[in-house]
Formats: C-alpha cells, sequence, structure tokens
C-alpha cells in the first residue's frame, strides 16, 4: 500500500498508508523518483503562519473570507513531483507507460491524474534523458520565470533580486538572459550568494551589514529599474522599494504571511518614488498578464531552459533525504536555513 505525507497540525507530519482508485479511461497513474520541497509556500505552511488560517479564499468574490468551519488539517504539501507513467488508461493519447512526468502535485508515492487539454492541468512529459533532479525544479523555474515576465524587463535594464533561495538564483540568471545589464543579489547566507556571483550577479549585498537599498542607490546612481522580491519577508520588500529608482518597477514574488507591521512602510519611497508594486501570482486561476502566456506554456519555457542547460542548477540541491525520512527533512529546512538551499525527497 503506498504512503503520502500528510501535515497533521503546525510541525507535525506523518506518513499516512492510502488506496490508489481504479484507474479511469482518461487517467494515468505514475510513481515517484523524486519530489522537491519548497522552502519558501510548504515551510509557511508547515510552520503554521498560512493567510488560510481560519479562512478560506472564496475563488468566485477573489477575497479571504472568514470561515471557522475551513478544513486546513490534514493538509498535503508539494508541487515538485517527478516520476514515471506505470498505467494509462483506454482513451488517453498524450502519455504512455514509461514517460517521466513532472506533476504539480503533492509529495506521495504514486499519483492517479486525469489527462486532458486544460492549460492549468498538473501535469508535464519530460525528456526521457533529462534528470529527475532537475526536473523537480521546473515548477520553480516556472515560478521564478513569472516574475521576470511580470518584470517586464527590457534590454539593459539594472536589476536586483532580493532573497537568493532556489527561486531567487533561478531568477538571476533569468534576468540576464532576459537582458540585463547590471545585477544586484541581497541575501543574509554568504553561501547563497556566493552561488549568485558565480551566476551572474554583479553586486552581492548582505541587508544585515548594510543598508542594501541605499548601497544599490549610490552604486547605480539612481536606483535600479525593477527589484523582485522572493523571501516573503516585509523588510525584504521594503529594501526592494528602497533599491528601485524613481518610477520603477517592484515585483513581490515571495509568500507574504501574517501583519507587516512597521517592516512595510508604504508613506515612504514606495508612494515619494512612485513605484510601481507588482504581485507575481500563477496559481488559484490568476491569469498570466501577457495575452497567448499561460501557466503550461510558462512552464514548456522553463522546461526548454532547464533541458537546454541555459540555466545552472547543479549547485541548486543540497540534501537528499529518503521519502519515509521527510519530516527530518522539514525539520532541517525550519531550524537550519543556512544549511538547506533546495531539499528533495527521494523515492527510490
Amino acid at each position: 500500500m503506498p504512503y503520502e505525507l500528510l501535515l497533521l497540525e503546525p510541525r507535525s507530519l506523518r506518513l499516512a498508508s492510502y488506496e490508489d482508485p481504479p484507474l479511469g479511461p482518461d487517467q494515468v497513474r505514475a510513481e515517484a523518483i523524486v519530489s522537491g520541497i519548497s522552502h519558501g509556500t510548504e515551510l509557511a505552511l508547515y510552520r503554521g503562519v498560512s493567510p488560510f488560517e481560519g479562512k478560506r479564499f472564496d475563488t468566485e468574490l477573489r477575497l479571504f473570507v472568514d470561515d471557522v468551519q475551513a478544513e486546513t488539517y490534514p493538509m498535503r504539501l508539494g508541487y515538485e513531483w517527478v516520476g514515471t507513467v506505470r498505467e494509462a488508461g483506454a482513451d488517453v493519447q498524450a502519455l504512455q507507460v514509461g514517460d517521466l512526468v513532472h506533476l504539480a502535485l503533492p509529495h506521495r508515492q504514486t499519483q492517479t491524474v486525469t489527462i486532458d487539454d486544460e492549460p492549468r492541468a498538473p501535469w508535464t512529459v519530460l525528456p526521457m534523458s533529462f534528470d529527475p533532479e532537475r526536473a523537480a525544479l521546473l515548477q520553480s523555474a516556472t515560478i521564478a520565470l513569472q516574475a521576470i515576465h511580470d518584470a517586464r524587463l527590457k534590454l539593459g535594464d539594472a536589476v536586483a533580486v532580493y532573497g537568493l533561495g532556489a527561486f531567487g538564483l533561478l531568477a538571476v540568471q533569468l534576468a540576464r538572459l532576459s537582458g540585463a545589464a547590471w545585477i544586484a543579489a541581497v541575501d543574509p547566507i554568504p553561501a547563497r550568494r556566493e552561488l549568485a556571483s558565480a551566476r551572474g550577479a554583479d553586486l552581492v549585498l548582505d541587508p544585515i551589514d548594510v543598508d542594501a537599498g541605499r548601497e544599490i542607490k549610490l552604486v547605480t546612481g539612481m536606483g535600479v529599474d525593477v527589484a523582485i522580491e522572493f523571501s516573503g519577508r516585509y523588510a525584504a520588500l521594503q529594501d526592494a522599494m528602497r533599491s528601485t529608482r524613481l518610477a520603477g518597477m517592484v515585483v513581490a514574488a515571495g509568500f507574504y504571511t501574517g501583519g507587516a507591521g512597521d517592516d512595510l512602510r508604504l508613506g515612504e519611497e514606495w508612494h515619494h518614488n512612485r513605484l510601481t508594486l507588482v504581485s507575481s501570482m500563477s496559481g488559484w486561476g490568476a491569469p498570466h498578464r501577457e495575452p497567448g502566456w499561460d501557466r503550461r506554456r510558462l512552464r514548456s519555457a522553463a522546461l526548454e531552459l532547464l533541458a537546454g542547460d541555459r540555466l545552472d542548477v547543479d549547485a541548486l540541491v543540497t540534501h537528499r533525504i529518503q521519502f519515509e525520512q521527510a519530516p527530518e527533512a522539514y525539520e532541517l529546512i525550519d531550524r537550519n536555513p543556512e544549511k538547506a538551499l533546495r531539499v528533495v525527497l527521494t523515492y527510490r
């Protein structure tokens, strides 16, 4: 009997058995090879600091509404799942047994998926020669690419990236590929700043040691054209606004939780420099801002970049932990974030 990972309450995980449903004619069943843990969204849910606490997102009104009856636990975590198709229904044409697939679905040993042409469908067929660990960064690369698109970069732009986890390090490279002439990368963890330098950042800064916004303004003379914030920290979002030129763009791509308090001060640089603040969200039915682009096209573009070795991701996976020890993996990321950049769960 297969097992899946369940979050029972904050910081309480366990493996639970489940039964695979009968396979429908338009479905496939895949067996896991690896799955990647998101150190942002998943860790926020793991710690119990999700905006969904006591609320539910009304997808028709596009509002969070109070709902004390909202079911939050047990909760399934994860969206970077890679495996092999083991069974295919009689009507399935797009996939076949033996295909390597990426599914934007939770950590578990098997997945049963309906195959249709919906652009938001969670499945992507991968090249058979594709390294599954690289494939476990596909959704992350897609999210980073979404942020780059939302930034509307132009050839010659100066860019600052705040938060150098997997998303930020991917964004540094994507910004360069998109024509950025100068890139600053900001993070308090030295190893991540070193990785950013090796991947094209012109200036790396520790926001604890220096006033990153002021330093970037002094180096560039006016500030960056675009700042992209991935850490999900309001203080970093404030720094991003401080580093951006008059009438520049700030892309908020992190998963922000709780109240901003004094960390976010909209009466300062955001107001006085007439900045454009853009949310970069591709989930929950949010459309792409450019006609002709949807989530499937974004994933295809990200896959081409990863499969074509145009993104350097070899150093991003720092830990490989067996699925059976998944609770220990989350504890590692929670307690020692400076040691873990991207953790993957292995199933074989």
